[in-house]
């Protein structure tokens, strides 16, 4: 038998909040993957780790406040709270591959690919290890087309993110690349969840007890919520960031290790000679 599933049960609310959350955790982590190429002076691998941290913090929190809008009718459903840790371990483990490759190798033909396929199928294994910590009186079964279509997002979403991690500057482009990372990472979890069919167990092995999802949810989501408002905490304390030094101001391809070019000081008339 069928099961009646429903993925919006509080309407707007949570694919809005997943959505938010999303974005917050591409905003903070492609400012600080920027952070750490635009000082030479800044502990690159600190800013990494704590670029890919929020990003994986942001996808598992997305991921996460949407499934507690999603419900089968017919029976309850509870989550294995190792499998829920274990996703957000490997939430952030596979962002920080991708982050850390692109971050010492940059955005080249070689690089780029391969940190996006293991950055984009690292984000669908989270997200499919996410769907198998779930506990129901039922057989959980997916569209392989859909599935493989919900792949092929989250490559595409994790290329353009890190791409976009290296290759933006701006404060304000750097928002609009973490608006796109925030709604791309929502539509790969939204595609996933289209895939999914329910096959209820036979009625006759009795009622199927279990917790309320928020019961383990909502505490569980503390905390990554928190080290969130942590790092922007951070990010927003360090003026570099906010005020975009060194960034917006710096000619085509100079680096940050390269010195500014220095003042002509000769006799050409370059400057202007007091009187």
């Amino acid at each position: 038998m069928e099961g009646t599933i429903d993925g919006f049960r509080y309407g707007a609310v949570t694919p809005v909040a997943a959505c938010v959350m999303a974005c917050l955790g591409g905003a903070l982590g492609l400012r600080c993957i920027v952070r750490s190429l635009i000082n030479a002076d800044s502990w690159k691998p600190g800013w990494l780790a704590l670029g890919a941290t929020s990003i994986g913090c942001g996808i598992w929190t997305m991921h996460f406040i949407a499934m507690i809008g999603f419900q089968v009718e017919e029976t309850r459903i509870r989550y294995d709270a190792v499998l829920t840790v274990l996703s957000l371990v490997v939430a952030i483990l596979v962002v920080g591959i991708g982050v850390f490759l692109v971050g010492y190798r940059g955005a080249g033909a070689g690089s780029l690919p391969l940190a996006g396929a293991v950055t984009g199928l690292g984000v669908a294994a989270m997200h499919y290890l996410g769907m198998a910590a779930m506990r129901l009186n039922a057989d959980v079964g997916y569209d392989g087309f859909t599935v493989v279509l919900s792949l092929l997002i989250a490559v595409a979403a994790a290329t353009a993110a890190l791409w976009a991690a290296v290759s933006v500057r701006g404060f304000r482009m750097s928002l609009g690349a973490s608006l796109v990372m925030g709604v791309a990472v929502s539509g790969m979890h939204y595609t996933a969840m289209a895939a999914v069919d329910i096959h209820l167990h036979d009625s006759a092995a009795g009622p199927w007890s279990g917790d309320s999802p928020t019961s383990l949810l909502l505490p569980m989501l503390l905390g990554p919520v928190v080290f969130l408002l942590l790092a922007g905490v951070v990010v927003m304390s360090d003026p570099l960031l906010v005020l975009g030094n060194g960034e917006g101001n710096r000619p085509a391809g100079q680096t940050a290790e390269e010195p500014a070019p220095p003042d002509r000081d000769d006799n050409s008339g370059a400057r202007k000679a007091h009187y």
